[in-house]
């Protein structure tokens, strides 16, 4: 009897201290949890960056790998959103943009966006806190379960190229598609059952612009990989459907080629621009079934959805990054390793500029261009007015706006012709995406020039664009033709 009492008494007080301990937690300052976050994401971020820097293959420390990444990307989110709730400013012109209420404002979780009543923005002032609170929570228990995770990932070799996981150098590597790399790898390198003629075929489908050839070419250029299969092809087409076997081949650019491998095994990538051809794809699958070697595969990269049915194991589906992931690499491409929170009003801005991008990497690179040029509050106010009033005037124009690059739309540019009261009108007709070494000339003229007006002469009629010059794998240019329209009576103040 003795032993069930100090049992019991044993599991009360146990209870009642996690009871006090959880009410204490509870009782935290913003402020004092604004630090513990702080603390909490150096910590899971400096787990992230030695993660990244190593050859890590259990599938199950990839998935958790890729939650820590999720939470710090959430964790520096709300941060920089509560830091820039906090602030406060004299200057009027920063006030009314950064603060604004906006469908678009990424803060308006946070925030009190209807001012109508004050139990409105109570309500959503404990909301914020309860989601800070929360972040807090979920960091802690990660960090409390690293020592595991850290002693697994010091066992794993580190890369022969490091990745560029400097702050400085974001737009030198992929970002935020790791698991998704680690999951083709996995598929690539599994082995096919002896007397399985089949060949494994992965589906990668996603929207136009997504980093579905980015994801390949990293895939590719894995060692792993390379010495896995001796001949790597890449197919670039629309939809296979005047394609022979031997004209199919023909057409094929040879990424890799590995001679001295005995087994013979080859990958072939596929990257359509339309729908698949269903009777041209099995043709040419019963042809390879016959010709390629046991253990071939191959990847199909597309924006349809259909050709998901095509694969023998499950789809990977590439979307655009979340909010979070989307501020976490747009803030590193304006600020690098330095803190966003030593400049306050700047960040503040950013959140507003980032939520007018849509999620394209290029918008991203582009306009983080033009805005490090000048750490400026006018200009960097001035650049988030332009993207506002772009958005608008596309909608009146065109009925609405055009969420791909790839179709045709209007841009303005942010200098004003000799007269001062006249905008520059643009038509983006049409984009392309060529290879580093096609031929053809790349445009003298990219797009910050045309936004910023930095040009010498002033572009008439009919040009072309440099929109972004990529500098990870595949290296594609992306270019535009563009027409200049006429100067149009300015309607901003």
């Amino acid at each position: 009897m003795e032993a069930v009492i100090s049992g019991v008494l044993g599991e009360f007080v146990s209870r009642a201290i996690s009871f006090v301990a959880e009410k204490c937690r509870e009782q935290t300052t913003v402020e004092q949890d604004l630090q513990r976050l702080c603390q909490l994401l150096l910590r899971i971020s400096t787990i992230v960056e030695e993660a990244e820097g190593r050859r890590v293959e259990n599938r199950a420390m990839v998935r958790q790998l890729s939650t820590m990444r999720e939470q710090m990307f959430r964790g520096y989110y709300l941060l920089d959103t509560f830091r820039c709730r906090e602030r406060k400013t004299n200057h009027d012109e920063v006030s009314q943009l950064s603060f604004a209420q906006s469908k678009f404002n990424p803060a308006k979780r946070f925030r009190c966006l209807v001012r109508n009543t004050q139990i409105e923005g109570t309500v959503i002032g404990r909301e914020s806190i309860k989601e800070l609170k929360q972040a807090v929570l979920v960091l802690e228990s990660m960090v409390a379960d690293m020592k595991e995770f850290v002693i697994f990932l010091m066992s794993y070799p580190q890369m022969n190229r490091q990745p560029y996981g400097a702050y400085l150098y974001l737009d030198k590597y992929m970002f935020g598609r790791q698991m998704e790399r680690e999951q083709a790898i996995s598929f690539l390198l599994q082995a096919e059952p002896l007397g399985n003629e089949k060949i494994g075929v992965l589906p990668i489908v996603g929207p136009a612009l997504v980093g579905k050839s980015t994801l390949v070419e990293h895939v590719c250029n894995d060692d792993r990989v390379r010495n896995h299969f001796s001949l790597i092809l890449l197919y670039i087409g629309n939809d296979l459907k005047d394609e022979t076997s031997t004209t199919f081949r023909d057409n094929c650019v040879i990424k890799h080629q590995n001679i001295a491998l005995d087994e013979g095994r080859s990958l072939v990538i596929i990257e359509l621009l339309e729908d698949m051809n269903r009777g041209a794809w099995k043709r040419m699958l019963h042809s390879a079934e016959r010709c390629m070697a046991h253990g071939s595969k191959i990847i199909i990269t597309s924006r349809s959805e259909k050709t998901v049915s095509l694969g023998t194991t499950e789809a990977l589906r590439l979307n655009y990054l979340s909010k979070e992931a989307y501020w976490y690499f747009f803030r590193m491409l304006l600020f690098g390793s330095t803190d966003p929170g030593e400049y306050p009003e700047l960040t503040s801005i950013a959140m507003e500029i980032v939520r007018e991008m849509c999620g394209s990497f290029i918008y991203a690179y582009v306009v983080a261009t033009l805005l490090r040029a000048n750490l400026s509050t006018r200009l960097w106010c001035r650049v988030l007015r332009h993207l506002r009033e772009h958005t608008q005037k596309n909608i009146l124009l065109l009925g609405e706006y055009p969420l791909q690059e790839s179709r045709p739309r209007y841009v303005w540019s942010m200098a004003r012709t000799r007269r001062g009261s006249e905008d520059i009108k643009i038509l983006v007709c049409d984009d392309h995406q060529k290879w580093t070494d096609s031929h053809g000339e790349v445009p003298k003229i990219t797009v910050v020039d045309l936004l910023s007006g930095a040009w010498s002469t002033m572009p008439q009629g009919k040009f072309k664009v440099l929109s972004w010059r990529s500098l990870i794998p595949p290296y594609y240019i992306y270019t535009a033709d563009c027409e200049f329209i006429r100067n149009e009576s300015s309607t901003t103040t």
